[in-house]
């Protein structure tokens, strides 16, 4: 760090003498200029003096916690940002400050390799220091010692960014408008999806978003990433339910030459590939629960082991995922683990289905048709006649926004001309609803069961109906019911396997299954199928 650079000044607030030295020395070997403070009050009016970047504290204060501290520089929009030391029992206090703004936690004992990591991540990332660690991943070299990261943070900030901890410069509020417009639509479901998306960019919580196939999910996490100060990292998405399981934690964790037969050289994985960036794990309830405890470790030490290794090396990754399940009743079942769901739960996006946001239909058609027209080369822009769209809110699109955009698509080539009719869209009257139908009205079931619903009336009543034969051979029965459901499932999406199984709550790779199980999908399904796989 050059003598004239000031060094980042940093405020450490616990109220045992001990622990105060140890950060002290710790981050004065760094570079970092240190204030402590043992209590709430005092680390209060320290503050007042301005000029710290990063306030360190401890969850137990005695005059107060560190949630009080925190909740008193938001409220007076303090712009430093804060890191909580927490211990393990209080996990869920960790949860309560990052939703309080704190940019992250660390658990005690407090291992200081990490610590300086940590500190280091919160205060190079902006300016300068952000540009040239995105460099440095560009070419894929070892991160940086600590004390470099340090120097790298007092770098002056470039004409154009800020150089303040907490405050977006102009080139993250050059990009808002970009990352945000994806994410289209003028109903009140997603304008809190932005609003939420801009406030949980700031920090390093993980971020559970919860929706059905083809809500966008990762069009969220694309601009939770974009939006955040990772922005020059790295976005890697990952779909959990793609990967063979035998091949999971080689992928996720990387492996080291002679690891395995035809390990021949290093290799990174994930966790590696996103380091300074977002981790995008798509379908997380899809994997097994073998690797579910693989992954608790890497989140919970922010470290892994790549296969073959004998150590394991520190991450700097954020942690957004994504799922169709309901995984507070996959936990109930037993099919994910509890402690897992708790840390990639913190902060949670629910997107709201295409059916329960139909007065988007018009903006949603306009932008996915601008990009479809661009990529197609084709100027200007195709648009929707008013019956087209009519028909289409009639429509309870299974296959939400990706199941639009297919259509669109498929509409955009038969029309051959700069309006899209009607009749271009192909979808036929048995699949769309009453023309009125309000917005949030119940949608009938696409594929009721053929079993009737089980009888809640007394059993005076029940006798007057007629009694139902019990099958010979339940397996077969249940077989035969599911294999006529799986059928017409496959029919009502033209043997689109994916969109299929998606209506049914089912995972493609479930559904290869259970069509092979049965002996579905011979001839026409399967060659109908193959196409639509992608989409």
């Amino acid at each position: 760090m050059s003598p004239a650079e000031p060094s980042p000044r940093l405020l450490v607030v616990d109220d045992e003498p001990d622990l105060r030295t140890l950060y002290e020395l710790t981050l004065v070997r760094e570079g970092y200029d240190v204030d402590c403070a043992g209590s709430v009050e005092e680390a209060w009016s320290r503050l007042q003096e301005g000029g710290y970047q990063l306030v360190i504290t401890d969850m137990r204060l005695p005059d107060g916690s560190g949630l009080d501290l925190l909740q008193r520089m938001e409220q007076a929009a303090r712009s430093e940002r804060a890191m909580v030391i927490t211990a393990y029992a209080s996990a869920e206090n960790a949860v309560e400050a990052l939703k309080a703004g704190a940019y992250d936690y660390l658990t005690k004992p407090v291992d200081l390799r990490q610590f300086r990591a940590v500190v280091g991540s919160a205060l190079g990332r902006t300016g300068a220091a952000r540009d040239a660690a995105g460099a440095a991943r560009t070419s894929a070299p070892p991160a940086p010692p600590p004390a470099a990261q340090a120097a790298q943070a007092a770098k002056p900030a470039r004409p154009g960014q800020s150089g303040q901890p907490g405050q977006p410069g102009q080139g993250r509020t050059a990009a808002r408008p970009a990352a945000l417009a994806r994410l289209a639509g003028d109903s009140q479901a997603m304008q809190q999806v932005r609003a939420l998306v801009e406030k949980v960019a700031r920090s390093m919580a993980p971020v559970l978003v919860a929706g059905e196939s083809g809500t966008g999910k990762e069009l969220v996490a694309r601009a939770i990433h974009e939006l955040s100060p990772r922005a020059a990292g790295a976005f890697v998405a990952v779909n959990c339910g793609a990967i063979p399981e035998a091949l999971l934690e080689a992928e996720f964790f990387g492996y080291r030459k002679g690891a395995f037969t035809g390990a021949h050289e290093d290799r990174e994985g994930f966790f590696q590939a996103a380091q300074g960036g977002t981790l995008f794990l798509d379908e997380i309830g899809d994997l097994p629960l073998a690797m579910q405890s693989k992954l608790l470790r890497a989140v919970q030490e922010r470290a892994v082991r790549p296969l073959g290794a004998v150590a394991e090396a520190p991450t700097n990754v954020r942690i957004v995922s994504a799922t169709h399940r309901d995984l507070g009743a996959e936990v109930q079942a037993g099919r994910f683990r509890q402690d897992l769901y708790y840390r990639l739960n913190v902060i949670r996006i629910a997107l709201p289905p295409l059916r329960e946001r139909r007065s988007d239909l018009p903006v949603l058609c306009q932008a996915l048709l601008a990009r479809i027209a661009r990529d197609a080369g084709v100027a200007p822009a195709p648009v929707l006649e008013p019956a087209a769209l009519a028909q289409l809110g009639r429509y309870a699109f299974p296959g939400n926004v990706r199941e639009l955009e297919n259509l669109l698509h498929r509409a955009l080539a038969l029309a051959g001309g700069l309006r899209i009719a009607q009749e271009d869209l192909g979808l036929p009257d048995d699949l769309l609803g009453e023309r009125d139908a309000p917005e949030t009205a119940p949608l009938p079931l696409p594929l009721p069961l053929p079993l009737p619903l089980p009888q809640t009336a007394p059993a005076a009543e029940a006798t007057r109906l007629p009694a139902q034969p019990l099958p010979r051979d339940l397996a077969a029965h249940l077989d035969a019911v599911e294999r006529d459901i799986l059928e017409r499932a496959l029919a009502l999406h033209r043997y689109n396997r994916t969109a299929a199984g998606a209506s049914l709550g089912l995972s493609l790779r479930q559904m290869r299954y259970r069509m092979a199980r049965l002996g579905i999908g011979a001839g026409t399904a399967d060659a109908a199928a193959e196409p639509g796989e992608g989409d």
